[in-house]
């Protein structure tokens, strides 16, 4: 049975090969433009910055240099039932420098579509047992972010040689580049 977690809240990972799971629904045509939203993973070190460039995983750059991140693709409408986007993780393959994964969800061309996260709803991040199907963790966001164009939906991180999972729920209004420029 899936442990659901409050923001904040924080559970250890036991499987080393999961299956991470976004969702979200759009308001329907709330702003007259379809929404595509993107999700992203940083690999950061102890120090909290990417590893390297390659360490940022996304719709254009779908594997981490040690195959232990793999984005499955970018979904441009976020239609129909269940995960929007997937992002594979084999925690046994990952850079012995890395000391945190973080999950980010962007809203693309949000300023020019005049959209954000207050737009958005029953947004979620899962992490699923891809071999058994089985959900091991489920973080719903049910904050509303009027003004944000990006949220960090969760992280995984390292501690005392062990992984575990946060669900954050923490919004930027800058998207994707407030990310690249914190985490770079």
């Amino acid at each position: 049975m899936a442990i659901n977690l409050q923001k904040g809240q924080r559970e250890a990972l036991d499987a080393p090969k999961f299956i991470v799971g976004l969702g979200w629904d759009t308001n329907s045509s709330s702003t007259g433009a379809s929404f595509d939203l993107d999700a992203s993973v940083f690999i950061l070190g102890e120090n909290k910055k990417l590893l390297s460039d390659e360490h940022f995983v996304f719709y254009n750059n779908k594997k981490s240099p040690d195959q232990s991140v793999e984005h499955a693709g970018d979904n441009l409408t976020g239609e129909g039932a269940g995960d929007d986007e997937q992002i594979k993780v084999d925690l046994s393959k990952i850079d012995s420098r890395a000391a945190e994964v973080c999950l980010v969800v962007t809203i693309h061309d949000a300023e020019t579509r005049k959209q954000n996260f207050g737009q958005i709803r029953n947004s979620y991040v899962r992490i699923f047992d891809a071999s058994t199907n089985t959900e091991l963790l489920k973080y719903e966001l049910e904050e509303d972010f009027s003004i944000e164009t990006a949220v960090e939906f969760g992280r995984i991180y390292k501690r005392d040689g062990k992984w575990k999972f946060e669900a954050v729920g923490v919004g930027m209004k800058g998207g994707l580049e407030e990310y690249l420029n914190k985490y770079n």
